[in-house]
């Protein structure tokens, strides 16, 4: 487990003075990005010169509310109430206590300064993504909890220079592998220099970047990030690690996808998320010393199956994340858990008591993964609070079997997540809204598109 102990930030969502002392450390930076997350998950941002970085940290930034509220073109929600109806007003960025990061993915030597966004009297906006995570983990630190987090980071590299997407050419061999090779040590010994400039990536960028292995489609990968008592710090750096992946994709020619389902006739990419819960004293209150875990672990499975119908437009925010999500794809479908066994929704790993925990399967790699830990923790802890009994878990094939199920198209998705109690109790209601509205806009404009487009939109996007 990676102790790192999260850093101090202020109130209004500002980082510590101390900041500016990275840059004063690192003289052959050349500029800076600001960035903060949408709710698609896409960076919005602006450029600044190095000499006006310190003027950054100390006083933040300004973007227009409705630019965490954008469709995936990057498009103004039409009907939004953040755009004409409020005069298109600003809301006020502060760095994160991330602080600096190097972009080692770029030819001029950069910077990438996270932000989040609040109000201009420090109050958080509650459509910023990664604020909506803060308040499910400040419930948590409530009751003297502390989730332990890791994901799984299910990814395609990809040679788009055409139409038709086809697996890299191995820069070993000059071959385009036609199979799938599950956990095949040529298709990573293949792709060598590019996974250790990654690696060194991650180690610049404190993403703490774990085993890496060849998955089941053509040109698939997955690569884990260790678990961290600090949640917040996970989703940076699954969010930070795709912006990381798809740059140093490029720099080698080729692109990297987190697209939920680019091949039809292979495994989508996932974005499992494994997690603990420890007490005050650091107990893991998953474990009671057996095989079976505690009652806390058993109601927060509660919580999490309840909520799963609500969230799923979370878990798949995008017209693809659909094809994904059919039985036999190695995606859940029907809502149930299980010891070890991956084809149910929730899944207890095998391991000793200590490490007890729950593994939930059902997200793509194409989601925000803040907008995923929060729903899943959120999930969690509401099962904890209601200590309400969970269905008897599953054996055998999941798939087989006639189970409750998660919204199985997008608009459904969209439709339950607007009106369920249940995504009330886990997120702001300004978010819901703008969440709502845009993937209304996406679901009317993407009717336009040919499969070529989606393909074209979704491909290195999410």
């Amino acid at each position: 487990m990676n102790e790192v102990s999260p850093e101090p930030v202020r109130a209004d969502g500002s980082a510590p003075p101390t900041r500016g002392g990275w840059l004063d450390a690192h003289p052959h930076i050349h500029s800076v990005r600001a960035a903060a997350c949408d709710l698609n998950g896409q960076a919005r941002g602006k450029r600044f010169p190095r000499r006006f970085a310190h003027k950054l940290e100390k006083e933040g930034t300004r973007f227009p509310y409705s630019v965490l509220n954008l469709d995936i073109w990057g498009e103004d929600i039409e009907d939004s109430p953040l755009v004409f109806e409020t005069g298109d007003a600003d809301g006020i960025l502060h760095p994160t206590e991330r602080g600096y990061l190097p972009m080692p993915w770029l030819d001029t030597p950069t910077a990438l300064l996270p932000l989040w966004m609040s109000h201009p009297d420090g109050r958080p906006f509650d459509g910023d993504p990664r604020h909506a995570l803060a308040r499910v983990l400040a419930g948590y630190a409530a009751r003297g909890l502390t989730p332990v987090v890791a994901t799984e980071m299910e990814f395609y590299l990809v040679d788009d220079s055409t139409r038709q997407i086809r697996v890299p050419v191995s820069p070993r061999s000059g071959k385009r592998r036609p199979g799938a090779e599950t956990l095949s040590m040529r298709a990573l010994d293949s792709f060598d220099v590019f996974f250790t400039q990654l690696y060194d990536a991650c180690e610049e960028m404190d993403i703490p970047a774990n085993t890496a292995i060849s998955e089941a489609g053509i040109g698939q990968f997955e690569i884990d990030l260790a678990h961290q008592p600090d949640a917040l710090k996970a989703a940076d750096d699954a969010w930070l690690f795709k912006l990381a992946l798809r740059g140093l994709a490029r720099r080698h020619g080729f692109a990297a996808s987190f697209m939920a389902k680019p091949y039809p006739d292979y495994a989508g990419n996932g974005m499992h998320v494994h997690f603990s819960v420890l007490d005050r004293d650091g107990r893991n209150i998953f474990d009671d010393g057996t095989e079976a875990g505690s009652a806390s672990l058993r109601h927060a499975v509660a919580g999490l199956l309840k909520a799963a119908p609500a969230t799923t437009l979370i878990f798949a925010p995008h017209a693809n994340s659909y094809d994904r999500l059919v039985p036999g794809a190695h995606a859940p479908t029907g809502l149930a858990w299980a010891y070890e066994n991956r084809t149910s929704a929730i899944r207890i790993p095998a391991s000793p008591p200590v490490a007890r925990r729950i593994e939930h399967r059902i997200s793509g790699g194409d989601v925000n993964p803040y907008l995923l830990l929060a729903a899943i923790l959120g999930a969690a802890l509401a099962g904890i609070e209601d200590g309400e009994e969970p269905p008897a878990p599953i054996t055998g094939n999941a798939y087989g079997m006639d189970l409750p199920r998660i919204p199985s198209s997008w608009a459904d998705a969209v439709d339950r997540f607007a009106t369920d109690p249940w995504t009330a109790r886990l997120l702001p209601t300004v978010l819901i809204e703008n969440m709502v509205l845009t993937k209304r806009q996406e679901m009317r404009d993407i009717e336009e598109l040919s499969e070529a487009d989606r393909m074209e939109l979704y491909l290195d996007t999410v």
